[in-house]
């Protein structure tokens, strides 16, 4: 859990700025130590990538938790099922409490189409997401080789698509999740590697062909990712 706690700083700002945002180290920990106040600072407040920020941050502390389960031996789909939910809900808490985002939106699966930039992927009816999700999770209870549940847990994660924003984040939570129910360190994709990971998950969903995906995901195993620049807090 010392490690989990250690790479978090990396992982957040590699996590957040695949997805666009732009953080450094110097907000991360501003956001990590409670320098952050969105009821007094109009700033924090609306401020898009403090709020993701805290979000993670928020996130983490909950996958931190679900972490704990399962190296304690509690079953990793059992402990997905039980608690993604949850991260999700803290994911998105400071948009709803900055009043960016209706609470309601975090209630469960999206009820609407939604796209993915640049893929020729078109996730799942949101009628279909219930089904399909209650399918992964039991996949993910039932698979007895960790390898399998890392990749599958973070490929059909995202190819569902479950959520309107956050699935590439929550679908790397799983697969740490899954990681850990292996034995192995928590695995952070590197922003540099962006358009590889992407390629991988492309070739994997429109084009019915894994092996990338299995491979890049393999190749990150043990590796240090590159740190995130220091800057000033600022985003």
């Amino acid at each position: 859990m010392e490690a989990v706690e250690e790479i978090y700083v990396t992982d957040a700002y590699h996590s957040l700025s695949i997805e666009g945002y732009r953080v450094d180290a110097a907000l991360i920990e501003r956001v990590r130590a409670g320098n952050w106040d969105p009821d007094n600072d109009a700033g924090d407040r609306q401020q898009r990538d403090a709020l993701a920020a805290r979000g993670y941050f928020d996130a983490f502390q909950s996958v931190k938790e679900s972490v704990r389960k399962v190296l304690a031996g509690a079953n990793a789909g059992q402990v997905a099922d039980a608690d993604h939910r949850a991260w999700y809900r803290q994911l998105f808490g400071p948009s709803v409490n900055a009043g960016l985002i209706p609470a309601a939106s975090l209630a469960g699966y999206r009820n609407s189409p939604v796209y993915i930039r640049g893929s020729r992927h078109v996730p799942l009816n949101a009628a279909a997401l219930r089904d399909a999700m209650a399918a992964l999770l039991d996949l993910l209870e039932a698979e007895p080789d960790p390898g399998v549940r890392v990749v599958l847990g973070h490929f059909i994660f995202v190819y569902i698509h479950p959520y309107l924003d956050g699935n590439g984040r929550m679908g790397r939570f799983l697969m740490n999740l899954m990681f850990a129910s292996g034995g192995y360190a928590w695995t952070v994709v590197p922003v540099q590697q962006r358009t590889a990971y992407m390629a991988a998950l492309e070739s994997a969903s429109a084009g019915d062909d894994i092996g990338p995906f299995v491979d890049f995901i393999g190749n990150l195993v043990g590796k240090i990712p590159p740190a995130p620049p220091k800057g000033d807090g600022a985003a």
